[in-house]
């Protein structure tokens, strides 16, 4: 009977902080939404899940104003409304934090907080600068995040941008509060900080949904769990009569027995190798290796100085000091196309910024560092060519997309990523570098990239693979070293592997012993 009324839409004694009753949504060539249904209690989170694509950003974008419905209806506490734009879910007390960060980099925090709704010198365009600034550093206290609300964005860290995106959407005292994948770019310790803030709204009354791929978040957290499957609805269930398994059967429609796979590598000759990298600021002494037929790991937490290393290695930021390596052979790199000429490609961390072209299409995107090689003349781009490599791409990463033609901006998570290391593996490297390569992404398409990674690699390639996931590192390496403070902490073959260990060497409150 309650999945009924779920489903149905019932608000029997206004038990419903929020109903969605059959909405659909539809873009060119692609229908996102198929009449989807949500109905979240007052005073709960209510965790919304599905592969990418499924869905569930689309669903939030209508409840947000972003996006007005094809079909159906949305009521509040019993009351139908209509949203024509943001500013109307706004004042209605919904909020929205974005999966992407957005943000004015050159402005402060407190800027960013209370952009849009500064508070002003009466009906003046005056901006009462000090009591904005007073106001920032009360909510960021009462929320207990330590930041100075004057600092400019452009100084924090990743992570103190996530803080900053989520105290912007409690500033504005909502009563339902969206908040998709909130802890893509925070610590550990901010996730617990997170958690406690979404406890102390929920003892208030007020609602969260919940967005996230993490299983383990969302048994921590949630009390109801919806799941959508490309674009419909599929069940709503407590949180307790779920488990992994069955929840990842509901979300992908099939068991995914092994999501990383048995492999036995062939490894072989060390390939590349650093030794005492520097760059003065971000990391020192750093020295690495990694073989032919292997999938090096390298852990550490938010600041490690992980993304500095590969970055420094693809000559985006060029070492202090201290020498690289490839077949025994010292290379120098003082621009990335110096990396890309000797078989090095990089995946970057944050796809949407540094990835790829929103604006441009699937085959832009996946031709875009081989255009010379589809050229005549170097000059004259060889459509039937380039087409034709794309087609191969497509088909053999299993990119979703109605055509090649399709907007890269307008796909899912998990395809976009796959377009992103397509780009590079039609170039043919000999080593794959991948900074966080399935963050924001499902479990389904999680483990087709896994599989992507794991060939490349018995192709007799070398990977390295940074992840802030701990299974992932341990599922997916044949080695793992580990960075603190801008320094290698230590270095564990696979049969040493050790979640506890590893993490005592990302803290920097123990040495892992140098195995090679």
């Amino acid at each position: 009977m309650e999945l009924e009324e779920q489903r149905n839409g019932m608000n029997q004694g206004g038990e419903y902080a929020l109903q969605m009753k059959d909405i659909c949504k539809s873009f060119p060539g692609v229908k996102a939404l198929e009449n989807v249904s949500l109905n979240v209690k007052k005073g709960e989170v209510h965790a919304l899940m599905g592969e990418n694509g499924a869905g569930k950003s689309t669903l939030m974008k209508i409840l947000a104003g972003i996006y007005t419905p094809d079909e159906g209806e949305i009521f509040l506490n019993g009351e139908k409304v209509e949203f024509h734009d943001p500013r109307d879910a706004l004042h209605r007390g919904i909020s929205m934090i974005h999966q992407e960060l957005s943000f004015i980099s050159e402005m402060t925090v407190a800027e960013n907080i209370f952009l849009g709704r500064e508070p002003r010198f009466g009906r003046t365009a005056l901006i009462r600068k000090r009591k904005q600034r007073e106001m920032a550093f009360e909510l960021l206290q009462r929320l207990h995040i330590q930041l100075d609300p004057g600092k400019k964005m452009s100084a924090l860290s990743v992570a103190d941008m996530q803080m900053v995106e989520i105290a912007k959407a409690l500033s504005n005292d909502a009563n339902i509060i969206v908040m998709d994948e909130p802890t893509s770019a925070i610590t550990d310790r901010e996730v617990e900080k997170l958690f406690a803030i979404i406890n102390m709204l929920t003892e208030q009354g007020k609602s969260i949904i919940y967005i996230s791929h993490k299983m383990d978040e969302i048994f921590k957290i949630a009390d109801q769990i919806t799941i959508l499957r490309d674009g419909t609805y599929v069940d709503s269930r407590k949180a307790s009569d779920l488990n992994d398994d069955l929840l990842i059967s509901l979300m992908v429609g099939r068991e995914l027995k092994e999501v990383f796979q048995t492999r036995v590598p062939t490894i072989k000759n060390v390939f590349m190798k650093v030794e005492n990298l520097s760059l003065a600021g971000k990391f020192e002494s750093v020295s690495l290796s990694v073989k032919k037929g292997e999938i090096l790991g390298i852990a550490g937490l938010v600041g490690a100085g992980r993304t500095e290393v590969v970055e420094s290695i693809f000559g985006i930021h060029p070492p202090d000091r201290g020498d690289i390596y490839i077949d025994d052979k010292r290379v120098v790199h003082k621009h990335p196309k110096d990396a890309i000429q000797n078989g090095i490609a990089l995946v970057t961390e944050d796809r949407k910024q540094t990835g790829l072209n929103l604006a441009g299409t699937v085959r832009d995107n996946i031709s875009l560092v081989n255009l010379s090689k589809m050229a005549k003349f170097n000059k004259i781009i060889v459509r039937k060519k380039e087409c034709q490599a794309v087609d191969e791409q497509i088909k053999t990463l299993k990119i979703k997309t109605p055509t090649r033609d399709m907007l890269v901006k307008n796909l899912s998570g998990g395809n976009q990523q796959k377009i992103v290391i397509a780009k590079w593996l039609l170039n043919n490297p000999k080593i794959l570098i991948l900074d966080e390569p399935t963050r924001g992404i499902d479990i389904g398409a999680k483990a087709e990239i896994y599989k992507i990674i794991q060939d490349f690699a018995d192709e007799g390639n070398s990977v390295i693979m940074i992840s802030s996931e701990m299974p992932e590192l341990i599922g997916m390496c044949d080695r793992i070293t580990v960075m603190s403070g801008g320094k290698v902490t230590g270095e564990f073959l696979r049969e040493e592997f050790n979640q506890e260990k590893i993490m005592a060497c990302c803290t920097g409150y123990m040495k892992g012993e140098k195995v090679v």
